[in-house]
């Protein structure tokens, strides 16, 4: 053996016996309890300063002593990161140990036409996979599916609206429900077509789906965020984007939390005007066209529509006003009624349990919702509801697992309306004495 290959061999041998070399690095979630306020302020530090993702808190304002903190760290960090930790005693554990082959799991679909039966509803969609089921669904259903164009977003794309109507009957009343508001929930988006195909399809068949059609017209927002929805398929890197891909003045950062931007109690709690942040509010309310368009559409409509849903994830949770105020809502024991009915029927029928309540009482204060907006407006059965799951997989969860939650989210949908019937509806043979 030649000399300058045996020193190409003992060089390439001494790099592979470094200590961790035959460890490949890799993005990873990571879960964090904090136990003490210095170990929390080690950890809002870390989240703040290396390159690292919330996933849950969405902000590390809530980052605090006994709250589970799922982090997000990409393989670059990762080793920085995790001595950190552990030079300050704080123990974590892996969440996800592949979260970008489970991206690709997510965006990987052979079926992309709605009549090739219902595992269309078991995958992700692209959002240009959803317009066309948009034009689809309205073309397979003309006597019951409307498309409405409310508006249209920041990078001009347009905001459909499905309004599902079942007969003409006088006096109708209407439910609201929106979906994608934060992009990186894809849950939420295959949740809203996965109801409207199963509003057409069991209607006169499922015996209440066929008794809120019947009383009630139903708006459908598919995508409310389709900027931020189409940037999170563009790139794995970019799959944890949430707000709109709004321009701020500045110039440095993108981005506003519409569920941050509705005008109501906007900008006080659990927001931010810093554009570079994950809450950030925007410059004013409504600044943004996407929640402009909705908050124009539903006040147009605020003397019909009587339920207002919208879908989050993740975190199981059925969530009613307030969320920016401690205060009860005025039909506190109503809400609370229907949320924990909800709860208790997907725990019979699914075996999955949900945490149901108030918005700040059990998540965090937070101003410029829109389920506090609607409320304050006027429609007075306003909710957010947390699809599946508690962390196991997050915002990466899996496409074998969309029927399981979608599944529920329709039970605790259903539940609610056939409840907000009974409660709004004149009881029959009901004479006033």
């Amino acid at each position: 053996m030649s000399t300058p290959l045996i020193w190409f061999v003992f060089m390439n041998l001494s790099i592979l016996l470094k200590p961790g070399h035959c460890t490949e690095t890799r993005d990873q979630v990571l879960s964090i309890t904090p136990q003490t306020q210095e170990q929390a302020d080690i950890l809002r530090n870390v989240s703040t300063h290396y390159e690292t993702i919330l996933w849950q808190p969405v902000s590390n304002e809530y980052i605090s002593t006994q709250v589970q903190v799922h982090l997000y760290v990409p393989a670059n960090s990762s080793v920085t990161v995790k001595a950190i930790l552990q030079k300050h005693g704080i123990t974590h554990k892996v969440l996800l140990a592949n979260p970008n082959e489970l991206t690709e799991m997510q965006m990987k679909n052979d079926s992309t036409d709605p009549r090739s039966g219902s595992t269309f509803y078991e995958k992700y969609h692209t959002l240009e996979e959803i317009y066309d089921w948009i034009n689809r669904t309205a073309q397979d259903n003309p006597r019951t599916v409307k498309v409405i164009l409310i508006g249209s977003s920041y990078e001009k794309r347009p905001l459909y609206v499905l309004k599902l109507s079942f007969n003409d009957r006088p006096n109708r009343k209407a439910m609201w429900i929106d979906c994608g508001i934060h992009a990186r929930e894809w849950i939420s988006p295959a949740f809203c077509l996965w109801f409207v195909h199963h509003s057409l399809s069991f209607y006169q068949q499922n015996s209440e789906i066929t008794r809120i059609l019947d009383s009630m017209d139903v708006y459908v927002l598919p995508v409310m965020n389709p900027d931020g929805y189409k940037y999170t398929w563009t790139a794995i890197k970019r799959r944890w984007w949430r707000k709109n891909r709004s321009i701020s003045k500045s110039g440095f950062c993108v981005g506003v939390d519409l569920n941050r931007n509705f005008d109501v109690d906007w900008g006080i709690k659990g927001s931010s005007q810093n554009p570079c942040e994950e809450i950030n509010c925007g410059p004013f309310p409504e600044s943004e066209p996407e929640t402009q368009a909705v908050a124009n559409f539903v006040r147009r409509h605020k003397d019909t529509v009587q339920l207002y849903i919208t879908i989050h994830s993740y975190s199981q949770m059925l969530i009613f006003p307030y969320s920016y105020t401690f205060d009860q809502a005025e039909n506190h024991n109503d809400l609370l009624e229907m949320v924990q009915e909800a709860a208790q029927r997907i725990k019979r029928y699914y075996r999955n349990t949900y945490t149901y309540g108030p918005g700040a009482a059990i998540l965090y204060p937070c101003s410029g919702g829109s389920d506090d907006w609607a409320y304050k407006l006027g429609i007075k059965y306003s909710f957010t509801f947390e699809l599946q799951d508690r962390g196991e997989y997050g915002f990466l969860l899996p496409p074998s697992h969309i029927s399981g939650a979608c599944n529920e989210a329709l039970l605790a949908v259903k539940t609610v309306a056939v409840k907000v019937l009974e409660k709004t509806q004149a009881p029959a043979n009901h004479h006033t004495i």
